[in-house]
This record gives C-alpha cells, sequence and structure tokens, in this order.
C-alpha cells in the first residue's frame, strides 16, 4: 500500500471511540446472524478467517469466540487501537482495503456494517475485489453487505442527532444525493480530556452501489455470487434496504 492511501482513513482514528461506543453496537451482530447462516455454518473449527475493515473489532471478537483463527484489517491505527484490546485473541494489521495482501490463503472474508460502500473513488471497488480474490484459497467465501438507494433515502434525510454526556457531546447529520449516488455524514464530537475539551470534525462519505453493478465487478474479479436481500430472504425486517453478498473463488 502506499501512505497516501493509508492516510485517507487517518480522518476515522478521532471518530474511533464514538464509532465503538454508539454504531458498533446492535447491528453488527444483527448481521452476524447473516454470516452465520451463509458463510460459517460451513467452515471447519480453526479456519482462518479474514475481517476486512474491521473497525474497533466486535465482529473480529465474535468470530475468535466461534473458534476461528482470525485476522482483522483496517486502514485506522484509532479503530485498531480498540480492537486490540476488543478481540485479543485476533490479530490485527493496518492496511487498505483497496491495497492488501495476507501471507497464507484465508478460508473467509467477511465485511460488514456497509464498510465497503465507504469506498466511493471510480475503480476502488474493483481493487478491492482483486485483493480479496488473492487472499482467499480456492473455494474460499467472501461476504460483505452494502446499503442500497432506499436504505440511503429512508435513514440519509438531512436530520440532525445529537448526544450530550457529562464527558462527551456529538452533533451528527447525514444527507444522500441521490443523483451523484453519494451519502455524507458530518459529525462534529467534544470530548473532555485530561481537564479540557477537545473538538473533532469527521465528514464520512459512502457511495450508493446496485446489484448488477457489484455482481458485475465481482464477476470480473473471478467469484462466482449471488445477493441475499435482509428483509425477504433473510427475515431481517429491521434492516430493509441491506444487501447481503455472496462470493465463491473459483
Amino acid at each position: 500500500m502506499t501512505a497516501s492511501e493509508t492516510d485517507t482513513y487517518s480522518a476515522y482514528d478521532d471518530f474511533a471511540w464514538f464509532y465503538h461506543r454508539y454504531w458498533s453496537q446492535g447491528i453488527p451482530f444483527r448481521l452476524l446472524e447473516a454470516v452465520d447462516q451463509l458463510v460459517l455454518a460451513d467452515l471447519r473449527p480453526g479456519a482462518r478467517v479474514l475481517d476486512l475493515c474491521c473497525g474497533t473489532g466486535r465482529i473480529s471478537r465474535a468470530l475468535v469466540e466461534r473458534g476461528f483463527a482470525v485476522t482483522g484489517l483496517d486502514g485506522s491505527a484509532g479503530m485498531l487501537e480498540i480492537a486490540a484490546e476488543e478481540a485479543p485473541g485476533a490479530e490485527f494489521a493496518r492496511a487498505d482495503a483497496r491495497d492488501f495482501s495476507v501471507d497464507v490463503p484465508v478460508d473467509a472474508v467477511v465485511s460488514l456494517f456497509d464498510s465497503l460502500n465507504h469506498v466511493t473513488g471510480d475503480g476502488e471497488l474493483a481493487r478491492v475485489f482483486g485483493c480479496v480474490h488473492r487472499a482467499l484459497a480456492p473455494g474460499g467465501r467472501f461476504l460483505f453487505d452494502l446499503n442500497d438507494d432506499s436504505s440511503f433515502r429512508r435513514h440519509w434525510r438531512g436530520e440532525t442527532f445529537t448526544t450530550v454526556e457529562d464527558d462527551h457531546a456529538s452533533i451528527m447529520r447525514g444527507e444522500y444525493d441521490a443523483d451523484a449516488r453519494l451519502g455524507t455524514v458530518t459529525v462534529t464530537l467534544f470530548r473532555l480530556m485530561d481537564g479540557s475539551w477537545r473538538r473533532s470534525d469527521v465528514v464520512v462519505h459512502e457511495r450508493c452501489y446496485d446489484e448488477a453493478e457489484i455482481l458485475a465487478l465481482l464477476r470480473d474479479a473471478g467469484f462466482t455470487a449471488r445477493m441475499h436481500r435482509a428483509e425477504t430472504d433473510l427475515g431481517m425486517d429491521d434492516q430493509a434496504g441491506r444487501m447481503f453478498f455472496v462470493a465463491e473463488r473459483v
């Protein structure tokens, strides 16, 4: 990887503690139900699993608890610092999802909580899929989820949300440009540290992809793939608008 690409994710460092406290609760574990059903049930104990864009490590911890040998990759040093404490049974490394490699092929790759919606540049998702294909052993599976257009329209409507606690406060606003197919979340954080208040401003972008586009990119990367809708295929009505893709290396 190049330093400039890795530095792209340094914006997430100041956001890591907030993400871990508020965003990495219930939903990621709800998504793990799909991973259990679509991928993990077919893996042997001790199988090697790569948690791509692992964030603060909650999914990595759950995978370790299921008996797998887990490696978590993320571009944010701040996220990984928390992940190492959250999942001491996993290995973690800082790497860019668009440009990574592994020393030993893995049996499965997972990337949850719409992590790959954060890959926004033209051609960048194809690079991610190429890296994943090279990282997988023959027959290995890759599972990831993405928000679709309906999810962005429903949840990123320009509303402002605030949090106020004794030691921190936040102001968050999410907006979706349907023409550009780009969502933007702006977060202003205030945190009491060593007796002083510290302000951090974070901007997070997510790109909206459609099913046909993703399936074509996966085929081009050397996968066979299928898509499962959370609400209609997996019985996850509370996750309507979330697509789960299962790709197998051939």
